[in-house]
């Protein structure tokens, strides 16, 4: 039903409430509602935002949300994990109604002294509200002292009444007719690593391998040679190093290099130098809760672990649901999967592509038992140390499933992470979101335009932020996109800098940083000699020795990133404006931290162009000038509304530059 004050349209709210919005411990996020009444009396707003211990924050007052009409907003930022909730309260505002009328009244000499005496009435019942301190009471005091004292000037009697000071106490303490209480809503305030981070992702059985000079026979690296590259991860800035799968590779259909197919059995098996896809899980060596015996065993993961806990990274493990010809679940749990007419068991397709070494689970078959398994599967590496799971393609498992899942782990486990690797439909993605997973990949790496980029930036920050974090990847071992192919090292740099201030998370699959750009074939997003099919050996001191590397850039990066609040945050992007289809400029600001990213998308040509900012979204006036200085050379310049930029990708493709103060 309709409140005397209508509050209509709030967000955020998930699935018409039944779910939570997304929020995270530290972030400012925006709460909206339009609110408005009949007549011309005056009416405020305010959120009440009520913590996961069940405590009332102070209210916060909601403002006009920029030009839309009778849209107001206020920012709710969260300070403690778990389950919040927010109501909106709206009122008709009698102070601020005379303060409108006295102002036009009052000069006008209309109804003089009935509105002093309005004014004096109204300040008596806010004095009589007990609860201001001494200063305010004076302050008070004195309004009505001069709304009563007809021996001074009219003008002198309205300018008390219009003190700035005394207007702050009166917005502080109004008086409320009327209220509407809308709520409460729900949101979700997770970890900030659920937020912000930097990932990166290796395949330990490359990291450390070797290869006989004489035979060019290749020994696998382990847990124990993957464990030496850490530290250059963690001097690369990077929070999260993700590992593919990491469990026994089944032997049965095994793909070969650059995906070839084979019929190799258990015992007439794929040649030697076949190691298979790590995402056909399962073998005569064990299933999910297993180790690939070449990788070590469970021991040298939980060193792993603790190594990179040592050096400020968590890792995150694949979660792929899905099972090789040979997995221990096609013998002993034959009813979680699909079987064919002819009595054999479905492999994964996707017309025309065949995937014969992996068999899809059909989780309406036996839901309550994957339900158990999975599950156990979960917790299972969740007590070796796993906080963070990335799910492989979870859009093509039920959403019904996930929501269980995620809300059993976080029961338990809130600080558990899950990102989805769900690139599909927006409807999808975003379902999955608000179903609980944290992150999500996206479709960052086909945004390579000017507009596309911009448009997308203001998308996953401002209109999906409430179900959906993004992260975004520059590579994976699946998406070798065009333009790094073709782009040359500048193509690196920019997609680089525009992932990593774009998105308060960001990921990087090793070799990025080698500028590794070779398809398999023309047309194809597909790296030759993937990594998925075969270890690939990378000469990482050879490359640091010749400069051929990215490492430095990436680096610091990351630095710019832990350095400045704005670029941790979602919700705070603006997009400014530049004459150059090929110059990109967005801002990012958390309070007084602003970054200013400008970029060049062509990595062939050098373009030069005026750069217009919209200064009072960097907490500015339209004159004021700053100090610009580009945090990648060093470079100080003097800007402001209006700046020319030269950039030119055989050098620097972008400024990213943070605002100092102003002269």
């Amino acid at each position: 039903m309709v409140g005397r004050i209508p509050v209509m349209d709030v967000s955020p709210v998930v699935d018409l409430g039944r779910r939570p919005a997304k929020a995270t411990v530290g972030e400012p996020m925006p709460v909206r509602a339009t609110v408005f009444r009949e007549g011309h009396d005056q009416l405020a707003a305010e959120v009440v935002a009520i913590d996961p211990r069940g405590e009332r924050r102070p209210p916060l007052r909601m403002t006009r949300a920029g030009d839309v009409p009778d849209r107001y907003e206020a920012w709710v930022t969260p300070d403690l994990e778990g389950s919040w909730s927010f109501e909106v309260h709206a009122w008709s505002d009698p102070l601020a109604t005379w303060q409108h009328d006295a102002g036009l009244k009052i000069p006008a000499g209309v109804d003089v002294e009935l509105m002093f005496t309005e004014g004096r009435l109204l300040l008596e019942r806010v004095l009589d509200g007990g609860d201001l301190d001494a200063a305010a009471r004076r302050l008070v005091a004195g309004g009505i002292e001069a709304a009563g004292d007809t021996t001074r000037p009219v003008g002198a009697r309205l300018a008390a009444l219009q003190d700035p000071a005394l207007g702050a106490v009166l917005l502080a303490h109004p008086l409320r007719e009327l209220t509407t209480v809308e709520g409460p809503f729900r949101m979700y305030a997770d970890r900030q690593r659920a937020l912000f981070g930097s990932w990166y992702e290796f395949f330990p059985r490359s990291e450390g391998a070797t290869r006989d000079p004489k035979t060019g026979e290749v020994t696998s690296g382990t847990f124990r040679t993957a464990a030496e590259r850490l530290d250059a991860v963690a001097e690369m800035g990077f929070d999260v190093i993700y590992l593919p799968p990491i469990h026994p590779i089944g032997e049965v259909n095994r793909k070969g290099p650059n995906n070839q197919a084979s019929t190799s059995t258990v015992d007439d098996p794929a040649p030697e130098d076949w190691p298979g896809s790590p995402w056909a899980i399962g073998s005569r060596h064990g299933g999910h809760d297993a180790v690939h015996p070449d990788l070590g065993t469970l021991d040298d993961f939980d060193a792993f672990v603790a190594r990179a806990g040592e050096l400020g990274l968590e890792v995150a493990l694949d979660l792929a649901l899905q099972a090789a010809p040979d997995h221990p679940w096609v013998t002993e749990h034959p009813e979680f999967f699909t079987t064919r007419a002819d009595g054999s068991i479905a492999y994964a397709e996707n017309p025309p592509k065949k995937y014969q070494d992996i068999y899809p689970i059909n989780f309406d078959n036996d839901p309550k038992g994957i339900c158990r398994e999975v599950l156990r599967v979960v917790r299972h590496w969740m007590s070796h140390g796993v906080r963070i799971f990335r799910v492989d393609n979870p859009h093509t498992k039920p959403l019904a499933f996930w929501e269980w899942l995620l809300a059993e782990v976080r029961r338990t486990d809130p600080d558990v992470l899950f990102l989805s690797e769900a690139f599909t439909r927006p409807a999808m993605m975003h379902a999955l979101g608000s179903v609980g997973y944290h992150q999500s990949y996206t479709y960052f790496t086909w945004r390579t335009g000017k507009q596309e980029l911009a448009d997308y930036l203001l998308e996953v920050s401002s209109e999906s932020d409430h179900v959906m974090r993004p992260n975004f990847f520059v590579n994976t071992p699946d998406i070798l996109h065009a333009y790094l192919q073709y782009g040359g090292p500048a193509a690196f740099r920019i997609r680089a800098v525009l992932a990593a201030c774009g998105s308060p998370s960001w990921g990087v699959y090793a070799g990025y940083e080698l500028f590794e750009h070779v398809a398999v074939r023309p047309g194809s997003e597909e790296y030759l000699d993937s990594e998925k099919y075969q270890v690939r050996i990378r000469d990482w001191e050879g490359a640091e020795a010749e400069g051929r590397t990215l490492a430095p850039y990436i680096t610091r990066l990351n630095q710019l990133r832990r350095q400045h609040p704005a670029l941790q945050q979602l919700r705070n992007v603006t997009i400014h404006s530049s004459e150059d289809d090929q110059v990109l400029v967005f801002s990012k600001r958390a309070d007084d931290d602003v970054v200013i990213v400008v970029v060049n998308l062509d990595p062939h040509g050098t373009h030069e162009t005026m750069v217009h900012l919209d200064m009072p979204a960097l907490g500015l006036d339209w004159h004021d000038s700053f100090v610009a200085h580009d945090e990648i050379t060093g470079t100080d310049w003097s800007w402001a509304q209006h700046n020319y930029v030269r950039l030119d990708p055989g050098g620097e493709p972008a400024h990213v530059i943070s605002v100092r103060s102003p002269r």
